[in-house]
C-alpha cells in the first residue's frame, strides 16, 4: 500500500486542458456533428441533437477547427454565404473526398454556441495569404462598417463573434508546408501582425510548435518570435509500436501492446518537461502558454473503412491513456494551458462514434466525464512515502489531486492488467464527507458497440475507506477512480 500526502496548492488546472478538436476529416464533421437542415437525424440548426447533448455532459471548454492538415488548404470564403452557392473543394489530405463546404465559419460558431465553448480557429499559412487571414479575422471579429463586416452581415450575422484563440498555421514542419524552423518563425512574425484585436477583445495568437521531441523547433521559435505569441503548440500521438507504417490494432492487442501503449503515453511527461525548460529560458515569467493541441492514440484504421478517414474503435486501453495524459497535463499546468484531443467524433481517439442516426459514447468519453471537476481547480502537490514530489505510488499506479470550492477531487488510475493496487491519500484536514465516488473498470479490449453501447461505462465506487484525514482507494486492475470529498475544516 502506498501513502501519498497532499501538500500545497501549486497552480490552476485550466479548464481548456480538456479541449477538443474537430477537423474536416472522415465523418468527424459531416454526420458526426453536422447533418444539415433536411436530414432525418434530429438536429438543431443542422447540428445533431444527440451529439451536442452528450458533449455538453463533459463540459467541452474549447474546440479547435478546421484542422489539422486541412487548415492549410482551407480557404474560408468558400465556406460562407448561402450553402447552395458555396465552393466545394477536394480534401486532399484525408481520403480525396469532395468537401461541400456546407460547414463553415457560421456553422462552427453555432456549434460553439450550442456547446457553450470557446473558439480556437486555425488559419491557413501553407497555401493562404496574409490578406486572406486578415480578412477572415475581420469577418469574424470586427464590429464596424467595412467590407468584411458587411459581408458577414449580408450572410445573416449582425454582431461579431468572440474569437478567443487563433492558430497561425498547423504542422508547418510537415503537411502545413514542410518548413524549416527559422523560415516558419519569420513567416509567423509576418502573418501574426495582421491577426488584429478590434475593440476590447483580444485574440490570443498561437504559433505552430514542435512535432514531439523536435526541441530545435521550440528553441528557434522561442528565440525568434516569443514576444509575438501568446502560446506555442505541441503535437504528440501515442502509437503502440512507435512506427507510423504499422501502428497496431485498436481492438486485437496482446499484453505487451497494452504496456507499450501506456509506456509511450507517459513519454508526454518528458516532452512537456524538456520543451518547458527551453521555454523557461526565453520566457521565465511563463507568459507564453504551451498548447498540446493534438494528442491521443493513433492505431491502424478499422478494416473495411476508408484509410483516409482515420476511424478506429475505442477500448478501456484508450480510457487509461486519456487518464494518464490528464495527470501529466495537471502536473505541467503552470505552462500547459490548453490541450485538444484528436478528435471529437468518429476520428482517432473519439468521444463519440456514429452510424447514421445511431450514436454511442466511447470509454474515452467516460474518462473525460470522470475528470470534469478538475477543470479550473487548484492542482495540489503531493509527496509519496519515498519523498518524491507527485510520485505515482506504484509501478502501474498514478494519481492527481485538485481542490475547488472546498472540495478535493482525487483521481487515480491503475493500469496493471492483473493486480489490484492500494492508494492512501493523506489530506491536510480530516475528511468530513464523501461527495461522490465513481469507477471505470473493464477488460483491456472492452469497448462499446451500437448493439451494446454501455459495455464500458462508469459505476458507483463502493471501495472508498475514510480514516480521519486518510482516504484509502483499493483500485482494481485496468481501472480509473475519481472520488470527491469535503474536508471537515
Amino acid at each position: 500500500m502506498s501513502l501519498i500526502t497532499a501538500t500545497t496548492r501549486a497552480h490552476r488546472i485550466d479548464r481548456r486542458i480538456y479541449g477538443q478538436f474537430a477537423e474536416h476529416l472522415g465523418r468527424g464533421i459531416y454526420e458526426g456533428l453536422w447533418v444539415g437542415e433536411q436530414d432525418e437525424i434530429p438536429h438543431k440548426n443542422g447540428l445533431r441533437v444527440d451529439a451536442i447533448a452528450a458533449l455538453r455532459e463533459i463540459q467541452v471548454p474549447v474546440v479547435r477547427w478546421p484542422g489539422g492538415c486541412f487548415a492549410d488548404e482551407y480557404h474560408w470564403l468558400g465556406g460562407v454565404g448561402p450553402s447552395e452557392q458555396r465552393r466545394a473543394m477536394v480534401n486532399t489530405h484525408w481520403g480525396g473526398v469532395v468537401d461541400p463546404n456546407t460547414f463553415g465559419t457560421h456553422e462552427y460558431f453555432e456549434l460553439l454556441h450550442q456547446l457553450d465553448a470557446e473558439a480556437y480557429v486555425n488559419g491557413n499559412v501553407g497555401s493562404g495569404s496574409v490578406a486572406e487571414m486578415q480578412d477572415w479575422v475581420e469577418y469574424m471579429t470586427l464590429d464596424q462598417h467595412t467590407p468584411m463586416a458587411e459581408l458577414r452581415r449580408a450572410h445573416g450575422r449582425e454582431q461579431p463573434w468572440k474569437l478567443q484563440f487563433f492558430g497561425v498555421g498547423n504542422e508547418s514542419w510537415g503537411c502545413g508546408g514542410n518548413m524549416l524552423p527559422l523560415h516558419y518563425a519569420n513567416l509567423y512574425r509576418q502573418y501574426q501582425t495582421f491577426v488584429r484585436d478590434y475593440g476590447d477583445s483580444h485574440v490570443a495568437k498561437v504559433a505552430c510548435g514542435a512535432n514531439a521531441d523536435d526541441y530545435e523547433w521550440t528553441e528557434v521559435l522561442m528565440a525568434r518570435a516569443a514576444g509575438h505569441m501568446d502560446a506555442l503548440s505541441l503535437h504528440y500521438y501515442t502509437l503502440p509500436t512507435g512506427e507510423w507504417d504499422v501502428k497496431g490494432a485498436a481492438l486485437t492487442f496482446d499484453d505487451a501492446a497494452w504496456y507499450d501503449t501506456i509506456h509511450r503515453t507517459r513519454a508526454m511527461d518528458t516532452l512537456l518537461r524538456r520543451h518547458g525548460e527551453i521555454m523557461d529560458r526565453h520566457d521565465p515569467s511563463r507568459r507564453v502558454g504551451l498548447f498540446v493541441d493534438e494528442w491521443g492514440t493513433w492505431y491502424d484504421v478499422e478494416q473495411g473503412t476508408n484509410p483516409g478517414f482515420l476511424f478506429q474503435q475505442n477500448t478501456m486501453r484508450d480510457a487509461i491513456v486519456a487518464a494518464v495524459n490528464f495527470h501529466i497535463f495537471h502536473r505541467h499546468a503552470a505552462r500547459v494551458r490548453m490541450t485538444n484531443i484528436a478528435q471529437m467524433v468518429n476520428v482517432l481517439q473519439a468521444m463519440l462514434l456514429t452510424d447514421g442516426a445511431r450514436m454511442l459514447k466511447t470509454p474515452t468519453f467516460h474518462a473525460f466525464g470522470m475528470y470534469v471537476d478538475h477543470q479550473d481547480a487548484d492542482f495540489v502537490e503531493t509527496v509519496d512515502d519515498g519523498g518524491r514530489a507527485n510520485g505515482r505510488g506504484g509501478a502501474h499506479l498514478d494519481h492527481t489531486v485538485s481542490v475547488k470550492d472546498g472540495v478535493y477531487t482525487v483521481s487515480a488510475v491503475n493500469w496493471d492488467l492483473e493486480a489490484e493496487a492500494d492508494l492512501t491519500l493523506r489530506l491536510p484536514e480530516r475528511v468530513g464527507e464523501v461527495v461522490s465516488a465513481r469507477i471505470l473498470h473493464a477488460p483491456a479490449s472492452a469497448h462499446n458497440t451500437f448493439e451494446e453501447p454501455d459495455a464500458v461505462a462508469p459505476t458507483d465506487f463502493a471501495g472508498t475507506v475514510v480514516e480521519g484525514s486518510d482516504l484509502r482507494l483499493p483500485l482494481p486492475p485496468r481501472s480509473i477512480v475519481t472520488v470527491r470529498v469535503r474536508t471537515a475544516g
